[in-house]
Formats: C-alpha cells, structure tokens, sequence
C-alpha cells in the first residue's frame, strides 16, 4: 500500500506540496486533478524519487522514503506512464516491452492483452498516438511493478481516442491488480475513471472522496467549480431545504452553516416549464451535438445554465419559465464562501 503522510515539498522558496497525506492499495486507481501549477506532477516526482522530499514520509510496502532517507527511483519498484510515451526510437514494441526482461512471457501478455501482438516488430515511429500509450503502458505493466503512476497520459491524444483509450487503461489497470496515482486536468476523465478523485489547490487537497461525492457534495465552491459547470444560487435555509428565487429546494445543509446559503446548480438540475408566467430570459445558447446547454438570466439578476437534449431548441432572447427538478438534496455554502 502507497502511503503518503504529511509530505511537504519546497522549490526554493516556494512551498509546492503543502502536508500532503493519502493512501492508496489493492488496485484502486486514484485520480489526482486540480489548476496548472497546484502540484500534481510534483506528487509523481516526489513518489517516483525524482523530486526531493522537504518534509514528511512516503512509503510503500518494504520501503520509506523520508528527507533524510531518500529512497532511489530504482528501488521503489514503480512504474511510470508519461504523456509523450518515452518509447526507444531504435527498438521495436517487443523490445521496448521486454527491455530488461530476463523472461519475455510478461512482455507477450501484455501485447496480446492490449492488441499489439501485430506491431511486435514495428518501430514506434510507426505507430499512432494511441498505439504508442499501449505499448508505454504494455512496457510498464510486463515489469509487475508495485505501484503504477501516469502522467497526463492521454493529453496529447484526440478526444475521441482518449475516450476509448482511458477505458483501455483502466482495464488492464484493474487485470493487474496494482494500485495507480493518475495525474489529469481532465474533469470528465478523472470522474469517470477514478475509484478515488483527489482534487488539489495549492499543493493541499481540497478534497478526497469518491466520483460521485466530489461531483454532487463537493468540501467547497472551488472543488465544485473545478469539477464541472456550477452556478449558485442564494438561498435561506428552511430546515432541509433551502427557499430561493426558484423556489424550496432539498440541500445538504453545511455544518454550522449561517442563514443565507449559496446553493450549487448545475446546467443538469434545471429544466423548462411550460407556465405561462416566465422567470427569466434566454441570454444565449450554444449546440453542443447531444445536447443544447443555456445561459439563463433570471428576472432577479441571477445568471444560471441549462442543459437539454438536442432536440429542445429555445432562441436566444426568449422570455421563459425554468425550475429546479432534483431527486437528491443540492450541496449548499456559507454565503459568500
């Protein structure tokens, strides 16, 4: 198991990685997400021995690595996934996945497993982007690491390979049987792929917590901001339930929360009535292919989006009658949080 306790690492005078603590083992594949420059390829660099520790400890299985013991990449028994594939030019996909094997068995598994038993003799330069990531990955999974950590792995693919190829990985992930720190500055990929999704700001994790937790009961307003699109809503808590200018509706009510509440809307909790009496405007509207998705202005001044399926087209200018529909409470803040 991956433990990380309190680790700080510093860039000069600049504190990169602020106490950082979590834990990781089985095959869980832990999603690490958050702005450019808050840390999360640090976190890698530091895991991998490549970064010097500042403070704190990392640990996995028979080793510790600490500031004043600092472990060797080579004997940490990882395995690294990185966005530009770091393939041999010279050698073809069997041997870059079978370099420094004793035993080619593993190198073929991983061949046949991720469909590259065909391009076992072509050169890399030969291949396609997302043909180059299998073997990189083929590569890492064939030395049985304890550990397997990528960076941005699918980022320099298009988008809709990376969909097919993140599913890809997940899978051979999960037929491994070994434990992943995948670093993304993908939302949609950290949510769906993740068993975990640690979200960071700053070098400190704003939040840990499942897919779904972050997404529907996120710690704060920047966690529910990162992780999709999120409008607020002001409300004034009612027991379990907040009343704003769209009416009563469920929330999660925060600990010690005040009176007035922002409440989290996302483009999805909302929805087009058919009343005669309107409550906003349409401000603009952009087609998406599956769906529309709406810039709403209500008539108090509050700006909102809605989403619909492709065949609910509005105009922009529109005068309409929109409301809250959810089955489960909306997360809530402090006011002004």
């Amino acid at each position: 198991m991956l433990k990380i306790d309190q680790l700080n690492v510093s860039y000069g005078s600049r504190r990169v990685i602020d106490g950082l603590s979590l834990s990781l083992g089985g095959d869980e594949i832990l999603m690490l997400v958050g702005p450019t420059g808050c840390g999360k390829t640090t976190v890698l660099g530091a895991v991998a021995g490549l970064v010097p520790i500042e403070a704190g400890e990392i640990c996995l299985n028979d080793w510790c690595a600490t500031a004043a013991n600092a472990v060797p990449p080579e004997q940490r028994d990882l395995g690294m996934v990185f966005q530009d594939f770091a393939l041999f030019p010279h050698l073809s996909v069997m041997e870059n996945v079978a370099f420094r094997l004793r035993d080619p068995s593993p190198a073929e598994h991983w061949l046949e497993l991720l469909g590259l038993s065909a391009f076992r003799s072509a050169k890399p330069n030969t291949l396609s982007g997302g043909q180059k990531q299998r073997v990189a990955l083929a590569r890492t999974l064939a030395h049985a690491p304890c550990l397997v950590l990528l960076d941005e792995p699918l980022s320099n693919l298009d988008a809709a390979l990376k969909d097919e190829l993140r599913w890809e990985i997940r899978s051979a992930l999960k037929q491994a049987k070994v434990p992943a720190l995948w670093v993304t500055h993908d939302q949609d990929e950290a949510l769906s792929i993740g068993d975990r999704v640690g979200v960071l700001r700053d070098g400190k994790l704003a939040q840990l917590a499942t897919p779904e937790t972050c997404f529907a009961q996120p710690a704060d307003a920047f966690v529910a901001r990162f992780l999709g699109e999120a409008c607020f809503l002001r409300g004034c808590i009612d027991g379990a339930r907040a009343l704003t200018p769209l009416g009563a509706v469920p929330v999660a009510v925060p600990d010690g929360a005040a009176t007035n509440v922002d409440v989290l809307v996302r483009p999805d909790d909302l929805r087009f009535d058919d009343k005669p009496e309107t409550n906003a405007v349409i401000a603009w509207a952009r087609f998406e292919g599956a769906t529309w998705l709406y810039g709403i202005r209500l008539d108090c001044g509050v700006d909102l989006q809605l989403r619909t399926g492709h065949e609910e087209r509005r105009d922009a200018g529109q005068a309409v009658s929109i409301s809250i529909e959810t089955g489960v409470p909306l997360a809530a803040f402090a006011a002004n949080s």
